[in-house]
């Protein structure tokens, strides 16, 4: 090899070697994407909603009126960006359905203090859970969106309270194998700090589990959420919109199949 070509070798090695250091280093932040914006009181009051358990030591927003009979209580936990406030949608699809909806909210996320990351989102999301179970009891659902489904099998996998249900809404089997995807050139499953492996998490859990998949969906690629649907072992039933992508799945709360996931978990 010519001085010339090894100059450009290792100028090239040099560059990867930055790039995966880079991707190391800032990874959070290509994953969490939390926004400070916490709802006022009179922007909760107009959307029917307070926040739960308080508004001085929030964890979620909960719908004012309460449904005189109840399915149970189903805990929503979002995707990597926006906030609990912008999930309403939830409220208005799977209440007509009897469900009890808590929009969980993420620590530094919503105004709430804190730093997002793995172990912290998931052990948050356990002290939610036991909060919901002591309020409200048994029967207990939870709903992984994306991230949330992450967050949702992380809990599951340490949860000292019974949960009935999930419904995983576009999610992935692991976190590293996601990256690798993205990051093909790049050793990313060795890089990744948060791991949130639902294959794992999964492996246990006894109750029903409902997925929601888009075939089409460019943030996940709908290979990995049928990668996680084929390692779950217990009742189980797939939803997969042929045309839609990550941000496209139809969410009216007029759609059909918010009533086949309710009576899936419930029936």
């Amino acid at each position: 090899m010519t001085k010339e070509y090894l100059n450009i070798f290792i100028f090239i090695l040099v560059v990867y070697l930055l790039l995966a250091l880079a991707l190391f280093l800032f990874q959070r932040n290509f994953l969490y994407y939390p926004e400070s914006f916490k709802p006022s009181e009179q922007l909760l009051a107009e959307n029917n909603l307070h926040f739960w358990p308080s508004s001085e030591n929030y964890r979620g927003l909960i719908a004012k009126d309460e449904l005189e009979n109840t399915k149970g209580t189903m805990i929503v936990f979002h995707g990597n960006a926006g906030t609990a406030y912008h999930r309403t949608f939830y409220i208005n699809a799977l209440s007509q359905y009897g469900f009890r909806i808590i929009l969980a909210e993420y620590p530094g996320y919503g105004g709430r203090k804190g730093q997002p990351s793995e172990s912290v989102l998931v052990n948050d999301a356990l002290e939610t859970i036991k909060l919901a179970h002591q309020t409200y009891g048994e029967p207990l659902y939870l709903w992984g969106e994306s991230l949330g489904s992450g967050v949702v099998s992380g809990a599951i996998a340490k949860v000292d309270v019974p949960i009935n249900g999930l419904a995983l809404f576009t999610p992935w089997d692991s976190l590293p194998n996601l990256a690798q995807t993205h990051y093909w050139y790049l050793p990313a499953r060795w890089l990744v700090l948060d791991q949130y492996n639902s294959v794992d998490n999964l492996r246990q859990f006894k109750g029903k589990v409902a997925v929601v998949l888009a075939e089409k969906d460019e943030v996940i690629p709908v290979k990995h959420g049928k990668e996680l649907y084929k390692s779950i072992a217990t009742r189980k039933k797939v939803w997969s919109f042929e045309d839609a992508g990550h941000n496209s799945v139809p969410i009216a709360a007029r759609e059909l199949w918010w009533k086949e996931v309710s009576d899936f978990l419930t029936q």
